[in-house]
């Protein structure tokens, strides 16, 4: 299943991307084998993603949230931890 997912790295700024195995995707970015972005903002930490249903509506979704400015993004991570509140 395809995730598009926010990371928070370790300056404080926001890392968008999509993958279909977020874990995996996850210990790559940590281990320095992720996006060159990533790379000297390590470590990272994952804030926020959702599912698709295939892998061009996670594309599209990532292309949406890139373009968004930061306050909008942290309400999507805030989005998430009200939700795991729940």
């Amino acid at each position: 299943m395809p995730y598009t997912y926010l990371l928070q790295c370790s300056d404080g700024t926001f890392y968008t991307g999509w993958t279909v195995d977020l874990e995996a995707r996850l210990r790559a970015h940590n281990s320095g084998k992720g996006a060159r972005y990533t790379r000297s903002r390590l470590p990272v930490k994952l804030v926020y993603w959702e599912t698709h249903l295939n892998r061009s509506d996670a594309q599209r979704r990532e292309l949406i949230i890139r373009k968004l400015g930061r306050k909008q993004k942290e309400g999507l991570v805030q989005s998430m931890s009200e939700e795991k509140k729940e």
